[in-house]
């Protein structure tokens, strides 16, 4: 079949040919003979229950500093397209809500991966709360007591933005460290929203493991190491990337979580694990497909294609 797909996304100037997951998955869909179109989230316009975008026509290939060729930009009724990729990096603020909001309007007729209803509900740091035997100790929260409570009883914390990505703005509490009660007033100043407290696993020196899940099945996964004297191991943060197989606790996770996913219509999702416990449930805009390509030899993109090109023979 051939398919109009249309991603929403960042600009295609700031792609990472070597990194990007998207690139993957537009650079497939061109094998396949599909047409793509590239739009930047405010570039949606619901009129009203009419969804359309300012769009261009685009085409991507793995040539440094020449990436992609994109055509003149025209409104198009995203209705009228087979599918839309939502692949906008987060944060996850009202901006990003709305744009679920907005791409609800197309639903069923056009599909939207993920589902922006499902999406809107399972921020990455909240969703993981629906499995509690999964995740480590942890607290959500604005309450300064409480913080200090669990502390108390766990000494060793994480403590990290509730909207965060990238790692940005996850801080490890030693025991003896003064600095909880000051830190704790800075997020108060930097963020309106409650705060993630986690029981701190050592583990996290192993690697904190990104396992790849399409329509609720684990295809791939890779360690991200931290580098040294850092506490977190995201590729943003400079983790470093080392090949992994699944422990029979990581099995178990995906076989617990997956039917979820697949009920929810999210068909590409990213978990971390550290350790015997899940952290985070991605389900936004994950990332990892070129990094487990890389260490395993795998085609990530070409199992999201056929997962894809399946749901909407269904």
């Amino acid at each position: 079949m051939t398919l109009n797909v249309a991603f929403q996304m960042e600009p295609l100037e700031t792609i990472n040919i070597d990194t990007d997951s998207s690139f993957m998955m537009a650079l497939e869909a061109l094998k396949r003979g599909h047409r793509l179109f590239h739009y930047l989230p405010r570039q949606l316009a619901l009129e009203g229950n009419q969804l359309s975008a300012v769009a261009r026509p685009f085409t991507v290939r793995r040539e440094r500093g020449n990436h992609f060729t994109a055509g003149a930009p025209e409104r198009i009724e995203l209705s009228r397209l087979d599918l839309v990729m939502m692949r906008q990096d987060p944060p996850f603020d009202m901006s990003y809500i709305t744009a679920t909001h907005m791409l609800q309007h197309i639903q069923p007729g056009t599909l939207v991966l993920n589902d922006p209803a499902s999406v809107r509900n399972a921020p990455e740091k909240l969703f993981v709360t629906h499995f509690p035997e999964l995740m480590p100790p942890t607290l959500i929260t604005s309450d300064k007591d409480a913080i200090l409570e669990f502390r108390a009883r766990h000494k060793d914390i994480i403590v990290k933005p509730l909207f965060g990505n990238g790692g940005a703005g996850v801080f490890h509490v030693t025991p003896e460290d003064e600095n909880l009660g000051a830190l704790l007033e800075t997020f108060t100043l930097l963020y309106r929203e409650p705060v993630i407290v986690q029981r701190y696993l050592p583990e996290i020196r192993q690697g904190d493991k990104r396992i790849i899940l399409i329509e609720g099945e684990a295809v791939g996964a890779v360690s991200r190491v931290p580098q040294q004297g850092e506490a977190r191991a995201n590729f943003h943060a400079g983790g470093a990337a080392q090949a992994t197989v699944l422990t029979k606790r990581e099995q178990d996770i995906c076989a617990a979580i997956g039917p979820t996913l697949r009920e929810q219509g999210l068909v590409f999702v990213g978990i971390d694990v550290i350790g015997d416990y899940m952290t985070e449930i991605n389900v936004t805009s994950p990332t990892g497909i070129q990094e487990i390509n890389r260490l395993n030899g795998s085609t990530l993109e070409v199992t999201l294609w056929d997962a894809i090109e399946a749901r909407l023979g269904r």
